[in-house]
């Protein structure tokens, strides 16, 4: 484990985000007293929450282990959030201390009702004040309190179930890096938001079993290229925004790419379009593992790119803890491949996860104890796989029939002029809703009626007449997180403004 590889080799990088550095003794210590600072210094108690609102740099991941040496939820607020959102979340959270860096000091300061430190002398003052003294492995372990991400609503603090110990905790992160591929054996490259569970928590994995990791401050493809080979990186995450990016890179950026150090780039938290995944596997080989999941419940299924190219389409099947089945609109269970909501139910715990404060929004998410879902809706083929068709929250009715948008945005995301596109369901008065498409173009295109036209055209060639959007608003860019989902709701709302009814 991370702490033991320290003591044998206290020099070796751990931490760097391009500004700062750390040595694994160097992290040791101030995790340490990260830890004593909350429980000694501040006053918190096991189980009491800390808020944290800053962008990607080393103090995010010192951090996220002294919450969890300290016995504290560690809330990540996203920093995209506007100034009631943040507020929602520290209210919500009854968050008894928030830490920010200096680009966000400001906002933490005029909305936080309770102690704010941020990084630089103020917080090393602190830290060089707070005892090392190790925290005990009986102790109570923390863990972190990430809010979902509030695409369709307000969003939901998750407490998912913790080992009863630190010392159990630690021995998790690495089960649970295992599990994944993320074994310590080399660099660990973050690419995306450490408010985000994937990046965030699968780099602590792969930092507990000895890993360095390298934190991006903001995501550059090009620049991501240069890390991959200058750190020798051999594990990393991306979302689907991020490969169509790095695709649409000059032949000659990408020609000059080495991709032999890579050993692992998990992938999720958005649908991939096939063609994008393919062109991904030709160019970087058989390294693509994608997993599905939710912060509810964490990863629930696998697949790695041989498979997936046997069973194109595929998340994967569901990991050894997990079973994955979809359910009618009654709760009962379905047979292979019919599709309906989808359930994990997890082999060992019955309470996976909880929504803080909220009982009864807890209640609503399981079938029975330890079957729990997140609002996708798919099926589970007779080996196993699992296919998605989309979130619930995100169907269009129109007509009476069910018209998920996944299976349109993958489609129309093929057609030459395309870069991005979300799809989602419009007022109409007749059908109830009709379908809407928004399309960010690659650049250099011009939009323009005709292109609506062929755009359209080209939906009706590949997908039953109902499916097709109706019309196109072009976005000079869409409104995705750094993870890559869509803000469905800021495209969609304009249209439902002033109605009593928004399906």
């Amino acid at each position: 484990m991370f702490f033991d590889l320290a003591s044998k080799d206290p020099d070796v990088l751990a931490l760097d985000d391009l500004t700062r550095r750390r040595t694994r003794a160097e992290l040791v210590d101030r995790v340490t007293r990260i830890a004593r600072l909350l429980r000694d210094d501040l006053g918190l108690r096991p189980d009491d929450r800390v808020a944290v609102l800053m962008g990607n740099r080393a103090e995010y991941v010192e951090l996220v282990w002294g919450a969890l040496l300290a016995g504290v939820w560690l809330v990540p607020i996203n920093w995209h959030l506007q100034a009631d959102e943040v507020a929602y979340i520290l209210a919500d959270s009854d968050a008894r201390v928030v830490f920010a860096d200096e680009e966000h000091e400001q906002v933490v300061r005029e909305l936080a009702t309770t102690r704010v430190l941020v990084t630089g002398d103020a917080f090393e003052d602190a830290l060089s004040a707070a005892s090392n003294e190790p925290m005990p492995a009986d102790g109570p372990a923390g863990a972190t309190m990430i809010y979902t991400s509030g695409t369709t609503g307000r969003p939901k603090g998750v407490k998912r179930a913790r080992p009863a110990t630190l010392g159990d905790a630690m021995a998790g992160l690495a089960r649970s890096g295992r599990a994944l591929g993320l074994d310590g054996s080399g660099p660990h490259l973050i690419t995306g938001p450490l408010y985000h569970a994937a990046p965030l928590l699968f780099a602590i994995y792969d930092q507990a079993a000895g890993a360095p990791v390298i934190i991006m401050p903001r995501w550059d493809g090009r620049r991501a290229l240069e890390l991959l080979v200058e750190r020798g990186v051999r594990h990393t995450h991306m979302v689907p925004t991020m490969f169509v990016r790095l695709l649409q890179l000059p032949d000659d950026v990408r020609a000059r790419f080495d991709a032999s150090s890579l050993q692992l780039v998990l992938h999720g938290a958005a649908p991939i379009a096939e063609h994008t995944k393919r062109a991904m596997i030709e160019w970087w080989g058989e390294i693509l593992v994608e997993y599905w999941g939710a912060t509810e419940g964490g990863v629930a299924t696998l697949v790695d790119s041989a498979d997936w190219l046997a069973h194109s389409g595929t998340v994967g099947r569901p990991i050894p803890t997990f079973e994955v089945f979809a359910v009618d609109d009654d709760g009962g269970k379905l047979a292979a491949d019919e599709p309906g909501l989808l359930y994990c139910r997890h082999k060992q715990l019955t309470d996976v996860f909880e929504y803080h404060g909220d009982a009864a929004k807890t209640a609503e998410a399981y079938l029975e104890p330890g079957a729990f879902t997140t609002g996708d809706v798919g099926r589970v083929d007779d080996d196993g796989y699992v296919y998605l068709s989309d979130r619930a929250s995100s169907m269009i009715i129109s007509g009476g029939v069910n018209i998920y948008p996944a299976e349109v945005e993958a489609v129309l995301q093929q057609h030459e002029a395309v870069a991005d596109v979300g799809v989602f369901g419009i007022p109409d008065d007749e059908w109830g809703e009709a379908v809407k498409a928004a399309v960010e173009l690659h650049a250099g295109t011009e939009a323009s009626a005709e292109l609506e036209a062929d755009i359209i055209a080209f939906g009706r060639a590949r997908l039953a007449a109902y499916k097709v959007p109706r019309s196109i608003d072009f976005e000079a860019r869409l409104p995705r997180q750094d993870t890559g989902k869509l803000y469905t709701r800021l495209l969609r709302d304009r249209y439902w403004q002033g109605r009593d009814r928004k399906i």
